[in-house]
């Protein structure tokens, strides 16, 4: 990896917007190659354990799943650090080679039923690839996106980045819904599962080669003499508090997102019979809703600030995730409606979260005090949702999990509202 960066500052509109586009084609790329795991999950767990139990297989792939996300942290940590050192077009090169490389080891590896145990170990080696990946690149894309940002529409680019998510995951489920309409649920399941992976692998490639072309940031680059050499102890050293603001930031919105955008649809079918072709459609037209609703929240964000939509976001879900669930059935609508309405709340988050965070840092340490922070929570809570969910459902308590979700989202509701407003902050003034 070559830490030669460009230094023209992209100032100017047109500088702005060929920056903003790179960014999120390949945060969309990197996006679509994480959640096919998920989505894919249930084709594939058969292929990689040993036969019998289909139900074992599955939570078995899932916690793989999760272990993929407690190597989130580590990469929030090191590809954080090393995108305040080296920069952040650096940074987003890092990430995206990581999650392309596990994508491939997926898309290549042998069964269980030819190589053993050999199976499985190859498939949690491509997850903490891709968890290492998925640590720096959020943190890494959150910044980038603010100080690329003219300061009164840092909301609006901030949006990009869980809209180009959300692309990406609505790319991996149509495609989902494709091979399984074409080729057939047997097809998919026997071989099928690879081509999401091996398609994800070239998208990296691709990814790599807009990344390369980002220029720096204005705020890097004239932040340049207050670099330090380990951003991470930084942060933990100056800024304790706000890393543990980002933490609880997080916890309830990492949940809902792994349980509404990724996982939900193959819920829906275990638990109340929905088909897979109609699982994925009802998602892939509710993530269109989450799609049409981020920028315009964004720029609500840039006029009445980060704030109150965070707030409404998690007493939104306090209020309603139970009912939510409750109102899941057999039918696709169902479960098109339940999916709609959570991730329009959470889209009030998904709009603001990465710039509010960003906010609440100094330049030299802003990717590594996201990065961190942000990736345990995941790792602690986005990771397992699919687990806990998968969990609870086959031991007869899936009237449970709903409840721990509002939980977590009140813990979060409790830090939006002792958090101050950082939609006026200058970038370059925090110290």
């Amino acid at each position: 990896m070559s830490s030669t960066l460009s230094v023209a500052p992209p100032t100017g509109h047109v500088n702005r917007r060929r920056g903003l586009v790179a960014a999120s084609v390949g945060n969309a790329l990197e996006w679509f190659d994480w959640n096919a795991y998920a989505i894919f999950a249930g084709f594939f767990a058969p292929r990689f354990f040993p036969p019998g139990n289909e139900t074992t297989a599955l939570l078995s792939t899932l916690a793989i799943f999760a272990v993929g996300f407690f190597f989130r942290p580590l990469g929030g940590a090191l590809i954080a650090a090393f995108t305040d050192r080296k920069g952040r077009r650096a940074g987003l090169l890092l990430s995206v080679l990581f999650m392309a490389g596990g994508s491939l080891l997926i898309a290549v590896s042998p069964t269980y039923e030819r190589i053993g145990l050999l199976a499985p170990a190859l498939l949690l080696l491509a997850r903490v690839a891709q968890g290492l990946s998925a640590g720096g690149e959020y943190a890494a894309s959150a910044t980038y996106l603010a100080e690329l940002a003219p300061s009164n529409r840092r909301g609006l680019y901030s949006s990009f980045l869980y809209l180009s998510v959300t692309v990406g995951t609505v790319a991996a489920s149509l495609l989902a819904t494709v091979l399984t309409g074409v080729l057939g649920k047997e097809a998919v399941a026997e071989w099928g599962w690879r081509i999401p992976f091996a398609i994800g692998a070239l998208l990296g490639v691709y990814g790599m080669y807009l990344r390369r072309a980002l220029g720096e940031t204005e705020a890097y680059v004239t932040g340049r003499n207050r670099r330090v050499p380990r951003p991470t102890v930084e942060v933990l050293r100056r800024h304790p508090f706000d890393a543990l603001r980002v933490v609880g930031f997080t916890v309830g919105a990492t949940t809902a997102y792994y349980t509404f955008a990724v996982y939900l649809p193959t819920y829906a079918q275990k638990a109340h019979g929905v088909s897979t072709s109609a699982a994925l459609w009802a998602s892939v037209a509710a993530q269109l809703v989450m799609l049409v609703a981020l920028p315009l929240l964004g720029i609500m964000s840039d006029r009445i600030g980060r704030r109150p939509l965070l707030i409404i976001f998690a007493a939104g879900y306090v209020l309603l995730v139970v009912p939510l669930f409750s109102l899941l059935g057999p039918s696709a609508w169902s479960l098109f409606a339940a999916m709609a309405i959570g991730l329009l709340l959470f889209s009030c988050y998904g709009a603001v979260a990465p710039t509010a965070m960003a906010e609440l840092f100094p330049t030299e340490v802003r990717t590594a005090g996201i990065g961190l922070p942000y990736a345990l929570a995941v790792a602690a809570f986005g990771g397992t949702a699919p687990y806990i969910v998968e969990w609870l459902n086959s031991t007869g308590r899936d009237g449970w999990y709903p409840w721990y979700l509002a939980t977590l989202c009140l813990i979060s509701l409790g830090v939006y509202l002792g958090t101050r407003e950082t939609r006026t902050t200058r970038l370059e003034t925090i110290r």
